[in-house]
């Protein structure tokens, strides 16, 4: 175990990070962009899934991209961010286990210049106080409003106002807070 930890230890490059986060588990940072964490970003969750044999994989690109971490947020394990343009998540997030964030497809979509990088990658923003459960994807240009719950297993593809629950693939809303 000590020997995969040191492995993924050495596969972070990213120079631009600023703060720091706790690591219940390792956590890889890679690109050529910029990393930021507000105080009390936490990785890993002892009592949940996949605590012995998974990571957290952050990966900023390009120099000009930048993932964003607000203050209080809770990541369980194996998470990953893969970003070309901005990914931003507020304070006071909680996100479930094998979660995973997107905000490019990171190859055209037309079929004749596939292995050209995304023209068009869109930032996701996460607001505060959000609540994403286990196994959730949200891809590139969503935008969760504030106090959003993303059921498990969800698709998130669209943005959405504040205060509403979501789940689904795609997601939709199927209630609100009040």
């Amino acid at each position: 175990m000590q020997l995969k930890k040191f492995r993924l230890i050495l596969a972070s490059n990213c120079k631009q990070v600023l703060g720091t986060c706790k690591k219940n588990q390792p956590v890889v940072l890679r690109g050529f962009g910029k990393i930021t964490f507000g105080t009390n970003v936490s990785f890993g969750v002892v009592n949940s899934p996949r605590y012995l044999n998974s990571y957290a994989f952050l990966e900023s690109r390009l120099v000009t991209t930048e993932i964003n971490f607000g203050n209080n947020i809770s990541i369980s394990n194996d998470f990953s961010i893969e970003a070309e343009k901005n990914v931003t998540i507020e304070d006071n997030v909680v996100i479930g286990f094998n979660c995973s964030i997107f905000d490019s497809n990171f190859h055209d979509l037309k079929s004749d210049n596939r292995q050209a990088s995304d023209p068009k990658p869109q930032a996701v923003l996460i607001k505060q106080n959000v609540f994403i459960g286990n196994n959730v994807t949200i891809l590139k240009g969503v935008s969760l409003g504030v106090n959003v719950v993303v059921g498990a297993c969800s698709v998130v593809t669209k943005s959405f106002p504040d205060n509403v629950i979501i789940a689904g693939n795609p997601a939709k809303i199927i209630n609100t807070l009040s």
